[in-house]
């Protein structure tokens, strides 16, 4: 059966943050997992997931100011030192929460940065946070976004992960596959993840319109999910979506799968 796991950054969000961890076990929720988990202590955040018997399957290293409109640092060259600051963070926020895999987000090069510059400060960059979270037995993911949610974002494409994946040879690198901005920029979800699987780290959700709760949109999730577990695919699925309405009104989904 699926096993997914509520994403805290974006459902039960009318609660303050560590309240949300009560409302995902109570709404049926064994996993959950974060954007950024910064906002609170570890140690916090770790109470919350032993008192709700929940396991954290994953979350991010710091991007920048994301309400000021960073996504990301990891390929911007003039902001290098600044994601390297970030990683051992991630990585004791990790450790502490017990979370396997830390997602890497490229963001956008910044004004008049070309191609070849970008691309190899990514990867000097991922290669940099996969050898410190080796160290600490984690995986590292990057993960594509769509450039009509984020103009600009450097790694737009399921195709240009999974060749960094290649071109970084390292056993702990893999793609954090999210089944929404593949929908929107290439299509092709199921062969996709059946082809690469081995390359994929973790998957995340949401459906196509407006990147709510599945049912809302046009993607056919019964065959996606079931897909997914046919082509054995292990680990957690992340509901990353915005609720329609509220979190709870949009829940009938995770009782149908």
């Amino acid at each position: 059966m699926p096993r997914f796991a509520a994403n805290l950054s974006m459902l039960f969000t009318e609660a303050p943050l560590l309240e949300r961890f009560d409302r995902a076990a109570k709404a049926g929720f064994k996993a959950v997992e974060m954007q950024f988990p910064y906002e609170a202590p570890a140690a916090a955040i770790r109470e919350r997931l032993d008192a709700n018997g929940l396991v954290m399957v994953l979350h991010n290293f710091p991007a920048g100011d994301w309400a000021a409109g960073d996504r990301g640092l990891a390929c911007n060259p003039a902001r290098q030192a600044e994601f390297r600051a970030g990683v051992p963070k991630a990585i004791d926020y990790a450790k502490t929460l017990g979370v396997p895999h830390l997602n890497c987000l490229a963001g956008k090069p910044g004004e008049g940065i070309d191609e070849a510059t970008t691309h190899r400060t990514f990867v000097d960059n991922l290669r940099f946070a996969a050898e410190a979270c080796a160290k600490a037995g984690l995986a590292v993911l990057m993960e594509p976004i769509n450039n009509y949610d984020v103009p600009g974002f450097w790694l737009n494409r399921t195709g240009k992960a999974l060749a960094i994946v290649d071109e970084l040879g390292l056993p702990n690198v893999r793609v954090q596959y999210d089944i929404y901005h593949a929908q929107r920029y290439e299509g092709e979800l199921a062969a996709t993840m059946q082809q690469h699987l081995a390359k994929i780290g973790h998957i995340q959700f949401a459906d196509n319109p407006g990147r709510h709760e599945p049912g809302t949109g046009e993607i056919n999730f019964a065959f996606l999910f079931a897909h997914i577990e046919r082509i054995g695919y292990t680990g957690w699925l992340g509901a990353e979506y915005k609720p329609a309405t509220t979190t709870e009104a949009g829940l009938g989904w995770l009782k149908s799968f």
